[in-house]
């Protein structure tokens, strides 16, 4: 008899729950995580539509602007597709001024660059440092050349030499997640910084290389922390910096340990790294390595290419998309914004080019003062998105024909397609979810202020979202 009614007790509790609409079910669990004592002085702000009709499932907060951290990278990104394509590509001009008689170039090598992000970065096999070296110094052979009189020209005056928003944090940008944006790129503006710890805890980490080379000096303040510690090592260490320092903890019984750090200005590194390319090519050069922002700073005009020799020309945008939001890379968004700035009103700065974006989806439907960004990745903490835009960016973008590229960039997290966002104290979730019955939906999860741990912040997020499926 008492198998009996756990038997119907169990029936009548599984046709209550299946009676559940997809409403009360989602607000049961976000009833729980709004009392969970992580979240007591914390805001949500969470919104879900059927993505088929567009119909409200759920709504808290959605109309409260939040600190979206990388979430926000989804308006960059479409904003990018829509008004640029999915097969944009970036260039690299190689040329020279003045005449080539007996292999010498009487005049300059000039290299320009539009802002590629990729240009020298590992992540294409096309676009490494070695190769971009090889490329340019075969063109410069090709032309002819073995003897440059004259200087090498870096000429990356297309984007506005204020680096990194203004609204970032100083912990951020000497790091290399808060890397600085210029019009030449190199190695994705980063450098690994590699330690071998001490023998015990507090014992001072050395520092045992750098790659590619770093031309400041860093003060190393670093120590040996408990083992199995991780990375707690931030490097400060600003755009255009001369000098700085790193400090806080390696793990102990680690033979070596990298952390990776932002180049202060990447020009700099690929002029030097491009000379010896050169010389090692038997080209040899009399003059300088001269960057746009010396002539800049010295009221100088930057020398016009009178003839071109090569363009280098980057991978499709939605190549580099893929990495964008699979990987989060801040300097990417960051280089999307100064490119839709330059190539829509010829001003390649963050705030033009973040101004335009949020034009664009004010165009279609989006309030503009819904999506408070300040830069194009999200980095800021002053930035502030409501749940609702995301949504409705993510519902505009299933409509248009490079959707496949958005979607396929999205990562997958939890068995869910979705752009993750993680800052101080931020947690945030943005994507598409199609449930077990087939019902799509598009949604859109912020959480600021929270307390402790991130992780256990994520997993129950991931309890919420868990009934969209």
């Amino acid at each position: 008899m008492r198998n009996i009614i756990l038997l119907l007790a169990c029936f009548v509790g599984y046709f209550n729950t299946g009676a559940q609409t997809i409403h009360e079910r989602l607000d049961e669990k976000v009833k729980q995580l709004l009392a969970d004592w992580q979240l007591k002085h914390a805001t949500v702000g969470f919104c879900v539509v059927n993505s088929k009709t567009g119909k409200a499932v759920y709504d808290l907060n959605s109309q409260v602007g939040l600190a979206p951290a990388s979430t926000q990278k989804i308006f960059t990104s479409i904003a990018m597709l829509d008004t640029l394509g999915e097969n944009y590509r970036y260039k690299t001009e190689i040329g020279y001024s003045g005449t080539i008689k007996d292999s010498i170039l009487t005049g300059n090598l000039i290299i320009v660059g539009y802002g590629d992000p990729s240009f020298g970065s590992w992540r294409f096999p096309g676009s490494t440092r070695e190769k971009i070296l090889q490329k340019i110094a075969l063109a410069v052979r090709g032309a002819g050349i073995n003897i440059i009189n004259g200087d090498i020209i870096l000429d990356d005056s297309k984007f506005s030499y204020q680096a990194v928003p203004g609204s970032w944090l100083w912990e951020d940008i000497g790091n290399y997640y808060g890397a600085g944006t210029w019009a030449i790129n190199w190695n994705e503006n980063q450098y690994d910084l590699t330690f071998k710890p001490g023998d015990g805890e507090g014992d001072e980490a050395k520092v045992v290389g750098t790659k590619p080379i770093l031309l400041p000096r860093l003060n190393n303040l670093v120590t040996t922390g408990p083992k199995g510690s991780g990375d707690n090592a931030y490097i400060y260490l600003p755009p255009y910096g001369t000098s700085g320092y790193v400090k806080g903890t390696v793990p102990l019984g680690e033979k070596k340990f990298t952390i990776s750090g932002s180049i202060p200005y990447p020009a700099d590194v690929f002029g030097k790294e491009l000379l010896e390319r050169l010389m090692a090519d038997s080209i040899k050069m009399v003059g300088d390595i001269v960057t746009g922002n010396k002539l800049c700073n010295g009221n100088k005009a930057v020398p016009v290419v009178g003839a071109p020799i090569f363009v280098y020309y980057s991978p499709s945008f939605d190549s580099l998309l893929y990495w964008f939001l699979h990987k989060s890379i801040n300097l990417y968004g960051e280089a999307f914004a100064k490119t839709i700035g330059y190539e829509k009103a010829g001003n390649g700065s963050t705030e033009k080019g973040v101004d335009i974006i949020r034009e664009y989806w004010q165009k279609r439907g989006v309030e503009k003062s819904s999506i408070g960004m300040l830069d194009g990745s999200g980095l800021s903490p002053e930035n502030r998105v409501t749940a609702s835009a995301e949504v409705t960016a993510l519902q505009y973008a299933k409509t248009r024909p490079w959707f496949s590229s958005f979607y396929n960039a999205l990562p997958t997290f939890n068995g869910t397609k979705m752009k993750s966002g993680t800052i101080g104290g931020v947690k945030a979730f943005a994507g598409y979810q199609t449930s077990a019955g087939g019902e799509q939906y598009t949604f859109s999860i912020i959480i600021n202020n929270y307390d402790g741990d991130v992780f256990p912040v994520i997993q129950k997020m991931y309890t919420v979202l868990d009934v969209l499926k």
